[in-house]
């Protein structure tokens, strides 16, 4: 009797899982220290709150859980960042396989795979990271709904959409894309889905409501943030149009630019005398309806992004494509037509093109890491030397504090990838300010003393510098209080 085989969705995963292996072993050899955003949920793990005072607060709620099982590391938030990533491509998958069947969905994954989002930034745990999977599934849900005309499916959309909002407010791209997909498809015209996109809307709204308190308690803090740094630049006219060109030039022919090359691939070398076997996808609706599906998904996030670098003059961050970009995939593969219908696809090309590009992305990656001699980009965040610069600091500071060194204060990334090599393992008080460093209380800094670093173009009066290798940074102490008390953690 022949051994059942392996379903499709197993093999996928198995391939995804692999795809991370290899992607995690070389970041995690190749690097010196974390990206700054680990860096930065690493710090706000020590205390779970409502919100932030830069983001919502659902990633760091969901990496409090690895991080109590595996402890609190650099790798811990590799492998976290990277289950997101692959939980968002493995939802992609789905949703393809669902509107258009199993090759095509492939070749989507094979070309998504190629998004330097997703490959060489795979370690990052961030709310751009977090907010993928449920962007994907917000696009597959919708889809369910309109076809089943089932209202659980418009519950589970709103849950969807909440919790995305929880973990990043751009979010909200996904609901004009939901909303947009409602009226493309003719949804609008049926009581259920009038009732269901309430019903959605509705669920979310509970969802975020504590939050939505929290900002309200807290002057707001996120959106000021997102105003002071970014939405709020008020660019010139030209600089807003350049500033939008250089994001969606760094967004379609940077990050993705090998995505396209193994779509052109496929299509050039395709062999036209044998075609493969038609594979129809298993939907319910009409090709039409599937289209509408991924144009709004895939060009929605886009273009408001665009809108918005040019009509409010913001300062556009080239991280803000992460959740979005791969359902650029489709549809580009959409605009390429018959050349790219499953009769014509050869899934063995396809994956022999894949791991050519997947060697070449690693060697280069390999090539610009400090651990190569020709460290071709050596002054990338990822160079940074934590371990080097603990070993400058961690005795000379123990000395003039006379005892352990409990509490950091600097900006976040420097001081937490210091405070990770650290035996005594500090909390950090982001830029010396309590209000924004719930995890450590006055008592603390008055017991234990504190540790500043100091980024600065000259030496701060009362600063010594850290030595070479580090010609911008700066430290002192404050010495514990003598009638403070002990020196406990909040």
């Amino acid at each position: 009797m022949p051994a059942p085989s392996l379903s499709l969705d197993i093999k996928v995963l198995i391939g995804l899982l692999l795809f991370s292996v290899v992607w995690l072993l070389q970041i995690d050899s190749s690097s010196l220290t974390a990206p700054k955003d680990n860096l930065e949920q690493l710090t706000w793990v020590h205390s779970l709150e409502w919100g932030y005072y830069k983001h919502p607060p659902l990633p760091t709620w969901m990496f409090s859980v690895p991080v109590n099982v595996f402890g609190l590391s650099a790798r811990t938030s590799y492998v976290t960042g990277a289950l997101f990533t692959l939980a968002g491509l493995f939802v992609f998958w789905k949703l393809m396989q669902t509107l258009r069947g199993s090759r095509h969905a492939t070749l989507a994954l094979l070309a998504a795979l190629c998004i330097t989002y997703y490959n060489e930034r795979l370690h990052f745990f961030n709310h751009e990271v977090v907010l993928m999977p449920f962007f994907v599934a917000s696009a597959l849900l919708v889809w369910r709904a309109v076809g089943s005309r089932q209202l659980h499916w418009w519950a589970a959309l709103g849950c969807c959409l909440g919790l995305g909002a929880l973990a990043k407010y751009q979010m909200i791209l996904a609901a004009v894309a939901v909303f947009l997909f409602w009226l493309a498809s003719g949804a609008w015209r049926e009581r259920v889905h009038m009732i269901g996109l309430v019903l959605a809307a509705a669920i979310s709204l509970a969802i975020i409501s504590p939050h939505l308190y929290w900002l309200f308690l807290n002057d707001f803090g996120p959106i000021r943030y997102a105003t002071e740094s970014s939405l709020g630049a008020s660019l010139g006219g030209g600089a807003r149009l350049l500033n939008t060109l250089h994001w969606l030039a760094d967004q379609l022919l940077n990050r993705a630019l090998l995505a396209w090359v193994l779509l052109g691939l496929v299509m050039a070398l395709h062999r036209r005398n044998r075609l493969a076997p038609q594979d129809t996808p298993q939907r319910p609706g009409t090709a039409d309806a599937s289209r509408a599906l991924i144009l709004c998904f895939g060009l929605t996030p886009i273009v408001l992004t665009c809108a918005i670098g040019i009509f409010a003059g913001s300062s556009l961050q080239l991280h803000w494509g992460t959740p979005f970009l791969l359902l650029a995939v489709p549809v580009a593969m959409e605009l390429a037509g018959a050349r790219l219908q499953p009769s014509r696809i050869s899934i063995t090309t396809a994956i022999k093109c894949f791991v050519a590009l997947q060697l070449a992305l690693l060697l280069v990656a390999q090539m610009t890491s400090a651990r190569s001699e020709l460290r071709l980009n050596s002054r990338h965040w990822r160079n940074f030397d934590s371990k080097a610069l603990s070993q400058a600091l961690a005795e000379p500071a123990r000395e003039a504090l006379g005892g352990d060194i409990r509490v950091i204060s600097g900006p976040t990334a420097e001081a937490k990838a210091l405070a990770l090599k650290l035996r005594e393992k500090p909390l950090v008080l982001i830029d010396g300010r309590m209000d924004i460093s719930p995890w450590i209380s006055q008592h603390m800094v008055d017991a234990c003393g504190v540790l500043h670093l100091q980024l600065a173009a000259s030496q701060p009066p009362g600063h010594q510098p850290v030595g070479e290798g580090f010609p911008s940074l700066y430290w002192r102490v404050t010495p514990p209080q003598e009638d403070a008390g002990g020196c406990v953690e909040s």
